[in-house]
């Protein structure tokens, strides 16, 4: 899913490398007779970028998931839900290639 999302993001000129984009997984199991079955997942998105590409940002984390292999996999057994901290990037900070001129 992070793959998808970083893929759209880049497709949109925003840096998803160099650790811009992370994000953490949290599965929740219940047990299914004696077995244990992942039945709803969350994924926190990271992503530190220019403010100027905030509505880009979330035009892409919006639809990514009807676009995601993974997700079309095992949506249809496994609840999935996200959600999307941004950062704005310091212009200091930021690599020189990307700093404003």
């Amino acid at each position: 899913m992070t793959g998808t999302l970083g893929g759209a993001l880049e497709a949109r000129g925003i840096p998803a490398g160099e650790g811009r984009l992370s994000s953490e997984a949290v599965g929740e199991v219940e047990a299914d007779g004696k077995v244990l079955v992942v039945r709803r997942l969350h994924v926190t998105y990271r992503l530190r970028l220019a403010p100027d590409k905030r509505e880009a940002a979330l035009r892409a984390y919006e639809k990514h998931v009807e676009y995601c292999p993974v997700a079309r996999t095992i949506g249809p057994c496994v609840t999935i839900t996200t959600s999307l901290e941004l950062e704005d990037l310091d212009e200091s900070t930021a690599p020189a290639r990307e700093r404003s001129p």
